[in-house]
């Protein structure tokens, strides 16, 4: 079962039919600083939260709250300069691969959420059915749907696209938390007619410099390791664009005698 909770301004992701566990809509991109607020907004919503979840924001690694704790992670650029990203932080083969895409005739760019922007990530995501050897979750969804699920969070929001000929074959939305104190690659999905261009890398060099120009310290490229899988080929690719995994500290909090016993 999923169900949303709005939780003062907060709205509230909640999972499970017998243990339900809440966390953050856009977690990863929305942080409680104070969480005190957000649980007894919880308590008093009248639906049953047995516990809460939480992690701490960038670029506070240590812990600050006095919640139960345990470690998670996140692939993280921390950035000063475009400058210095790109001389001294970036891989060798990401920088290359970036080179060719430019020179293949790749033109990157920001684009405003619209029409032409939508219709572009529709083609994009019903390409193809099957991407890294797994069932494409966007695949076979129509126009409207597109528009809806893109359409969250534009007004802090950031859409890059990547062009061949005029035609979008990639594109990034980046997710900008309320601090400016990082942005998140919400998005980032390239035609697979066009890998051999490398549109992917160049639109992450695209999302440093939308960073950069803007004077946040922090790009976050979800986790950099899932579970008991610690290095892959998503894994070696964040490493090539000088993501480090940075650990940050997680919070669960029990808010009913159910979610103390799982606790």
């Amino acid at each position: 079962m999923t169900a949303m909770i709005q939780a003062g301004s907060r709205l509230i992701r909640m999972n499970g039919w017998v243990l339900r566990v809440a966390r953050l809509d856009a977690e990863k991109f929305r942080f409680v600083d104070d969480p005190e607020p957000v649980l007894q907004d919880l308590r008093r919503s009248g639906t049953r939260v047995d516990l809460f979840t939480f992690m701490q924001r960038l670029p506070e690694t240590k812990p600050k709250h006095s919640f139960h704790m345990e470690w998670d992670n996140l692939a993280v650029i921390p950035l000063s300069s475009f400058e210095n990203w790109w001389n001294k932080q970036i891989g060798f083969k990401g920088r290359n691969k970036a080179k060719q895409a430019e020179k293949r005739g790749i033109i990157l760019r920001e684009v405003p959420f619209d029409d032409e922007l939508v219709r572009g990530i529709w083609q994009i995501y019903n390409e193809c059915p099957i991407r890294q050897g797994k069932p494409f979750s966007h695949f076979g969804k129509d126009l409207e749907t597109v528009r809806r699920e893109e359409a969250t969070y534009l007004e802090s929001s950031i859409f890059i696209g990547a062009f061949l000929e005029g035609r979008l074959i990639g594109f990034v939305k980046l997710l900008c938390d309320e601090t400016g104190t990082q942005a998140g690659l919400l998005n980032i999905v390239s035609m697979i007619a066009h890998r051999d261009k490398s549109p992917t890398n160049a639109l992450v060099v695209e999302a440093v410099r939308a960073c950069t120009k803007r004077n946040i310290p922090h790009l976050v490229y979800s986790n950099f390791a899932y579970g008991n899988k610690q290095q892959d080929s998503l894994s070696d690719f964040k490493e090539r664009n000088g993501f480090q995994r940075v650990e940050v500290p997680r919070y669960y909090v029990p808010l009913t005698r159910l979610g103390a016993v799982a606790l």
